[in-house]
């Protein structure tokens, strides 16, 4: 049975390293009957607003979760990272806004909803557009604006979308850094109108959370007790503002005043799971909105052109890694229990360097969208090119 269960974990493995679903079991030396198959973790309770009781204070991990949390995070770290290098290498071009730091509250997001729930969110996107199934590959190539990303080259950082998954909001025009907030009320108000159970995540940051507009949303989301999970992503600053020194009240899961709210660890990807989905079953129930806090902090400046020490110190940015980084956590909890070995980890950290280092390559060589396509995708149907902007132009500019 041993050398059946040895030959197994050496021959197959599951799902596809580009994408977040299903853990893969990776070469061992170990049988799986060495390993612990699930344990229970303490986690730091969350603090309430407007709520008798919260989510669990005990979280149960089993050995093939925590291999796909981990591998999900581990390839939004590096993705980050090597985004960053294209950057100063000028091959991502424009705003360029990275998530690193903040993997636990995408992965303990996706961990805690439904793959058919809805997703909103700001610009920092890269690891939500992960998270709700599209490859590394399409993202890095939407960040160099290729024909092979996501949004075929055109949207670039901040507009990314997948299935069930709204964006990526950048602040572009007439529009805001929190817009995502009323339109995921407005998607919220969809589910409940087709009776389907789901639920709308509406994700916004602490430099968002004073907008006008989230307290209307909030406003019609309790009238109409909408099953809208407000997200405030607290990374400590809104662009090079620190939260005290920007909002009166830095006790964002109070915001909602009439909402009920929960302030949780978003370092700790099973603490953001277990409130998620407390706080999904408290939509689904016809309960209403909910407003969430999840307290975390992010590596980069507020984007590439943000050195982001000149408002912190390195020595600040170096503690919380040392203390409190997400992936850390989880490896060190899975090392500790043994749910998984060294060899393992490092086995997993080489396969996904490997999908980065394919995924960037790909992103460079392949084309830009050609010039003729570049009016596509603005209008619902066909219009004629003199609708679109093109000759009235010709004709104003012959005119002049």
């Amino acid at each position: 049975m041993q050398k059946m269960l040895t030959l197994i974990s050496n021959v197959y493995r599951l799902g596809n390293a580009s994408k977040n679903v299903g853990a893969r079991m990776v070469l061992s030396t170990r049988f799986f009957t060495d390993f612990t198959p699930q344990a229970s973790f303490d986690i730091k309770k969350c603090e309430l607003h407007r709520l008798e009781a919260g989510p669990s204070e005990t979280a149960v991990l089993t050995r093939e979760q925590g291999l796909q949390y981990y591998r999900t995070m581990q390839t939004m770290r590096r993705m980050e990272l090597k985004a960053d290098q294209l950057y100063k290498q000028k091959i991502i071009r424009g705003f360029c806004h990275l998530y690193d730091g903040q993997e636990a509250c995408a992965m303990g997001i996706e961990a805690g909803i439904n793959p058919t729930d809805h997703l909103i969110t700001a610009y920092r996107a890269h690891g939500y557009t992960f998270t709700r199934g599209v490859s590394v590959r399409e993202i890095m190539a939407e960040l160099t604006g290729r024909r092979g990303g996501v949004a075929k080259g055109k949207g670039g950082s901040m507009h990314m979308y997948a299935k069930h998954f709204y964006g990526g909001n950048g602040i572009v025009g007439a529009q805001c850094v929190c817009l995502q907030v009323p339109l995921g009320a407005g998607v919220a108000l969809a589910c409940q109108y087709q009776g389907n159970n789901q639920v709308c995540v509406a994700l916004y940051g602490d430099g968002a959370a004073n907008q006008g507009q989230i307290f209307e949303s909030f406003n019609m989301a309790a009238l109409w007790k909408l099953p809208c999970i407000f997200i405030c992503e607290n990374n400590k600053f809104g662009m090079g503002t620190s939260v005290e020194r920007s909002s009166a009240s830095t006790d964002y899961f109070k915001r909602g005043d009439y909402i009920p709210g929960i302030k949780v660890d978003g370092m700790d990807v099973l603490c953001v799971r277990e409130a998620i989905k407390f706080a999904a079953d408290y939509c689904r129930a016809g309960k209403g909105p909910i407003v969430m806090e999840l307290e975390t902090y992010r590596y980069h400046g507020h984007s590439m052109s943000d050195p982001g020490v000149s408002y912190r110190s390195r020595e600040e940015i170096q503690e919380v890694r040392s203390k409190s980084d997400p992936i850390t956590m989880l490896k060190e909890r899975m090392l500790s229990n043994n749910m998984a070995s060294v060899e393992e980890i490092k086995e997993i950290d080489v396969d996904i360097r490997k999908v980065i280092e394919d995924a960037a390559q790909f992103a460079i060589s392949d084309p830009e969208p050609p010039l003729d396509e570049l009016c596509n995708h603005i209008f619902a149907n066909d219009l004629p090119m003199e609708v679109r902007g093109t000759n009235p132009w010709v004709k104003l500019k012959s005119v002049s």
